[in-house]
């Protein structure tokens, strides 16, 4: 593994956080417009080491209609970068690129959870029947 991808700067930090609080509100104030009732979360916020690329994990409750939403957030993606351009114009010369990613680590949690209350096969005699993880 690549050093900078194990050891993030405390300046990938600083901008990773200030992008994901800022987008949380943009996307939020979005739900709240639209009148779905769907209540959107970021997750997490990674900034590749030249500050030019954003990976955005975002977490959205409920999951019925996670994926069409996840596709209208990357379809708006340059309509949320103006949006966060406004918000951080004195914080950042230059905002990164950004990628949406949908979390699923509510939906691996909520399965182990059925496993352990016996809704589901022993994970235990069988981990086969656990999906595998995807990696963030």
């Amino acid at each position: 593994m690549l050093k900078s991808r194990m050891m993030e700067t405390n300046r990938q930090k600083k901008i990773a956080g200030v992008i994901q609080k800022d987008i949380a509100e943009i996307l939020q104030n979005a739900m709240r417009e639209s009148g779905q009732g769907v209540i959107i979360t970021v997750t997490k916020v990674q900034i590749t080491p030249d500050l030019s690329d954003a990976k955005v994990y975002i977490s959205i409750f409920p999951t019925e209609n996670r994926d069409k939403i996840v596709m209208e957030t990357q379809e708006h993606t340059h309509a949320i970068k103006h949006q966060l351009a406004q918000r951080t114009r004195h914080q950042l010369r230059r905002v990164p690129e950004l990628h949406f990613f949908m979390d699923d680590s509510l939906d691996y949690i909520e399965g182990i959870d059925k496993a352990l209350k016996g809704d589901l096969e022993d994970p235990i005699k069988h981990p086969e029947i656990l999906p595998k993880r995807k990696k963030i």
